[in-house]
Order: structure tokens, then sequence, then C-alpha cells
């Protein structure tokens, strides 16, 4: 089964940035897109962003501008770059596949945390 592999997360002050990476093998091989998520403490997971397999790319309206995704194919590696980080987006950070059955039904990474400080 595989297994989502999230990283980069940590604590920055505001105006920071953080760059995320979400390995997933497969990815490429079976033409995955990738969401990224986040869920911050007591409120529900919501979307931040993805990529499909022709590299179209879609963000939430409080991230645009501020953050940017990536994906480099020959490592099965998306990234999520996050610029002019505010408290808001403290939050534990997901991502997760989607496109044919393989991909839609790989579990949950384990997530990685950022935290964002006045």
């Amino acid at each position: 089964q595989v297994i989502l592999v999230e990283s980069g997360g940590g604590s920055v002050q505001t105006g920071g940035s953080l760059r995320l990476s979400c390995t997933a093998p497969g990815f490429t091989s079976n033409n995955c897109g990738m969401h990224w998520y986040r869920q911050a403490a007591g409120k529900q997971r919501e979307w931040v962003s993805s990529i499909d397999t022709v590299d179209t790319k879609n963000y939430e309206d409080a991230v645009k501008g501020r953050f940017t995704i990536s994906q480099d194919k020959a490592k099965d590696t998306v990234y999520l770059q996050m610029n002019s980080l505010k408290p808001e987006d403290t939050a534990m950070y997901s991502c997760k596949m989607f496109g044919v059955d393989w991909c839609s039904h790989t579990p949950w990474g384990q997530g990685t945390q950022v935290t964002v400080s006045t």
C-alpha cells in the first residue's frame, strides 16, 4: 500500500516562508493529481491547492498569490511553497492523491505541522 510522506513543516514568524513536500511512490506512473489540505485545531479540514497531470494548478482564495504548488514527476513529489505566511495559516498540512481509483484510494499521510507566530 502506498504511503504518502509529507515533510517541510515547522515554526516561523509572520511573513516567513516554508516549502512543504509530499512524496508518493507511483504518483507519476499512475497519472495522479495531488491535493494539499490543511486542518487547524478545532476546525474542519479544508482544501488548499491542487495540481493535476497536465500541471493545472488551483488555489483556495486565501492563499492565492502567496502559495505555489509544483511537482517533480521524476521524484514522485509535489511541493507547496508558502510565502508571506500568516498566523491563520497555522495548521496540519496533508496531501492526498486524486484521479483513477488507485490514486484516490491511497490513504492520507501523517501530515506536517505548520505554525506561524506573530
